[in-house]
């Protein structure tokens, strides 16, 4: 239930909010960049296809993320769709520091240069568009330059109330 604030404008528990959305699973990506010649990557899980003419896609990285902030003066990015077993893949570039790079395989996207990471099972390489304000996050429009799956069948990883889960065709 909503309460109203002094403005006149609902207020959400945040709690409840994240209870309820968590009921949208969500598939899991890494958004991956270059920063000085440098990789760097991030967890996402608001990913999603915008445009087809022009072809856009779309992401959502928190304002304080320094992972974001770190890529986006770069050429581009590279949105790396998870594959069932990358979880641990996913929880490294979901954390805060360090050198997430460490033991992981990838080659530069095509267009920007930006890490593909091995085993995903789709990538999206990307310039910056535009990016605008989405509360605590930025909504980054990416324009796609070019993109590939693997070559055999895998599933993907996602993102369901709270806990990772597969998808069984």
């Amino acid at each position: 239930m909503s309460d109203i604030d002094d403005t006149g404008a609902a207020t959400v528990d945040e709690a409840r909010f994240r209870q309820v959305l968590g009921h949208f699973c969500s598939g899991v990506a890494v958004v991956t960049g270059l920063d000085a010649g440098e990789p760097v990557g991030l967890t996402v899980q608001s990913f999603t296809s915008l445009s087809l003419d022009p072809p856009l896609v779309l992401f959502c990285p928190a304002k304080s993320s320094t992972s974001w902030a770190r890529m986006r003066a770069g050429d581009g990015f590279c949105v790396n769709v998870l594959e069932e077993s990358q979880e641990a893949l996913c929880r490294t570039f979901a954390s805060r520091g360090g050198d997430k790079f460490v033991g992981v395989g990838w080659s530069p996207a095509p267009g920007t240069g930006s890490p593909v990471l091995a085993g995903a099972l789709a990538w999206v390489d990307c310039t910056l568009d535009v990016e605008h304000d989405g509360g605590d996050h930025t909504i980054v429009v990416g324009r796609v330059l070019d993109l590939g799956l693997r070559e055999h069948d895998s599933t993907p990883l996602l993102f369901f109330r709270g806990g990772f889960g597969r998808f069984e065709p």
